[in-house]
């Protein structure tokens, strides 16, 4: 795959498989027999994502992307737990992907239960609970720096979601001190299809 050793080509492929996916121009590649074939043997992906579980938010292809191609790892919201950072260090160790991109969506449920219990100051009882309280930093920091649009808290999400990672996994950290490594936290439009960068972690 070429684009292992450099984090912003893995990134540019993928928004350029992006733009294919919104102007209704998908090539699907890697998507046939012979790649099938090819994958009994093992993985390796060029990037890994972390999104949203919605059903409107379907990872590989949004990105154009086929077989093979994604390391994905899906959670309401975009919710971290020791699982998915296990998950995605393991993406960074052992498949050796260049790129981790997290990605937040528009209208995203969770977000808005999220902001619901913040504004009327009631949590939820039931298990939805979980990724609430995941969640709540993001809707706080976004209300401190005088947000109040969803778009503007969905964005941040993604952003303290991917500095979360940075932080708490040593292998990304110096991954992305080496250059081997970029992390991208972006925010997905169903309106229009766009996938859009919010912040990047690359060396430099």
């Amino acid at each position: 795959m070429p684009f292992r050793t450099i984090p912003r080509d893995a990134w540019d492929h993928l928004l350029e498989g992006n733009q294919r996916f919104a102007t209704d121009t998908s090539v699907h590649p890697h998507s046939g027999s012979s790649r099938r074939e090819e994958l009994r043997t093992g993985q390796a992906p060029f990037a890994a994502v972390l999104a949203c579980s919605d059903s409107r938010v379907p990872v590989e292809m949004l990105f154009d992307a086929g077989l093979g191609d994604l390391f994905v790892v899906r959670t309401a919201g975009g919710c971290v737990d020791a699982a998915v950072t296990g998950s995605l260090e393991f993406a960074v160790t052992t498949l050796g992907v260049s790129l981790i991109v997290v990605l937040s969506h528009e209208e995203c449920g969770a977000i808005g239960a999220a902001v619901s219990s913040f504004e009327e100051g009631d949590l939820p009882s039931d298990l939805t609970r979980v990724f609430v309280e995941k969640i709540a930093p993001s809707v706080i920091r976004a209300k401190r720096d005088g947000h109040e649009e969803r778009s503007a808290i969905e964005e941040i999400h993604a952003a303290e979601t991917a500095e979360h990672l940075v932080h708490r996994i040593p292998p990304v950290q110096a991954r992305i001190a080496d250059g081997s490594l970029g992390v991208v936290a972006a925010r997905y439009r169903l309106e229009d299809g766009r996938v859009t960068s919010v912040e990047e972690h690359f060396a430099g």
